[in-house]
């Protein structure tokens, strides 16, 4: 059983907001069917770090939810900035129970076991911005992951714990210092983020910092193939 990731899909299917339009983002949806069915087996785990469908309400992500669902292995799926269609964790789970999404889990408040990892997140928050609003919502998204990495310290205290994040937790124009505080403290080694497309991917911060191997996992840094989380931490760098 391998763990996967990959952030960013943005899908359209059951709306008219394409992303061909963007450079590098022609056939995608197509590209990315290819990848994941070439190495994704059914008993597989992929983790979705955020921005998953462009639907803005639950019962209009039917069509990618379902295309979601046609790809093997089970997915956890992370909140983004734009999963409009986002609600409580139960009305989601309920959601795709009665419409048969059986291989999709929420990851929220909580954490799954894949591989051995404990694997932890949550969408995270803007790194530059001090206005007031900003900071209370950064302050709930670190709650957020402080549960998660509390409810996998319950679940198996010797697993390692795998943080994924929609936001950069590092960048080059700031630091989310509660988030990085908590890896820290909770001795995280790996930490995937998504979020940053186009230009922005080249300034993305990647590799070891203070300890914290951080990689970014957007679908289009990645070529739109999903990547292969190792369940061995001496694989940091990999």
């Amino acid at each position: 059983m391998a763990l996967y990731a990959i952030g960013d899909l943005h899908l359209s299917l059951g709306a008219d907001k394409p992303m061909d339009i963007f450079p590098g983002w022609q056939g995608y949806v197509e590209r990315l069917k290819a990848h994941w069915e070439a190495l994704v087996q059914p008993q597989d785990t992929v983790v979705l770090a955020g921005d998953t469908s462009w639907a803005m309400q639950l019962q209009n992500t039917v069509e990618d939810f379902s295309f979601i669902q046609s790809l093997p292995g089970q997915k956890l799926i992370l909140k983004g900035n734009h999963d409009y269609w986002w609600a409580t964790r139960t009305k989601m789970e309920a959601w795709c129970a009665q419409n048969g999404f059986d291989s999709l889990h929420i990851l929220h408040n909580n954490s799954v076991m894949a591989d051995g990892m404990a694997v932890c997140g949550t969408r995270g928050w803007m790194v530059d911005s001090e206005a007031p609003p900003d900071q209370k919502v950064m302050n709930r998204e670190a709650g957020r992951l402080r549960a998660s990495l509390e409810d996998a310290a319950k679940q198996d205290p010797g697993a390692e714990r795998v943080v994924f994040l929609h936001y950069p937790p590092l960048h080059q124009n700031g630091v989310a210092g509660d988030i990085v505080a908590l890896l820290q403290e909770f001795g995280v080694r790996r930490c995937y983020y998504g979020h940053l497309h186009g230009v922005a991917i080249r300034y993305a911060v990647q590799g070891v910092v203070a300890g914290i191997d951080y990689k970014l996992i957007s679908a289009d840094a990645l070529g739109f193939c999903p990547m292969r989380i190792y369940n061995n931490v001496n694989n940091i760098g990999e």
